[in-house]
């Protein structure tokens, strides 16, 4: 066989962290990105999970895990080990936005997503009222808390499945680059 495996392997898969409050929209999402289609969903108690292939070999493993407040304390429990944080809006539902903004904040503040890659998806756009990219940007004051680490806010629609495709491949490019250079940060530890 020869010296093929000298290099670091090339990360083939990486596992996405989906977050937000309940009925943000996360498991629909999760659905529409999955199957195309639109599924009623029940409000997840626990935890769902679902492969995606997005192109060339590339695997990512979504972790969408229930926003009910006591689901809550455990979102640190999924963090671990990921290598992006999806983070799902209701944007037309000013009246959590603040609630789900807290929730945002103390989860970057865990250890374990120092440095990892967010998207944040600005889900509900088809609903009159919904705030923009630009709005969520700064109510949720991504250059503030994101300082530290590559993000990116995306818009879109779960039903209609707009804005859906470039959050996958934003998600995918974040991610192989976070896995990436983990990989390379255990290997200079290793020498």
């Amino acid at each position: 066989m020869g010296h093929q495996n000298t290099k670091p392997s090339r990360a083939k898969r990486a596992n996405i962290v989906m977050l937000g409050l309940d009925s943000a929209g996360k498991s629909t999402l999760l659905y529409k990105l999955r199957y195309k289609d639109v599924f009623l969903t029940v409000p997840t108690i626990g935890f769902n999970v679902d492969m995606i292939e997005t192109g060339r070999g590339f695997t990512l493993t979504f972790w969408d895990v229930g926003g009910q407040e006591k689901m809550r304390q455990v979102w640190s429990n999924f963090l671990e080990g990921a290598d992006g944080l999806l983070y799902v809006v209701d944007s037309s539902d000013k009246r959590r936005l603040e609630e789900s903004r807290r929730e945002f904040e103390l989860t970057l503040k865990n250890e374990s997503v120092r440095n990892m890659p967010v998207v944040v998806l600005a889900n509900k756009q088809d609903l009159p009222g919904a705030l923009n990219a630009e709005e969520i940007t700064r109510r949720f004051k991504m250059k503030k808390y994101c300082s530290d680490r590559t993000w990116y806010v995306q818009p879109c629609c779960a039903i209609t499945g707009e804005g859906l495709a470039g959050a996958l491949q934003r998600v995918t490019t974040f991610a192989k680059q976070y896995s990436r250079s983990k990989e390379s940060f255990k290997i200079l530890k290793e020498i």
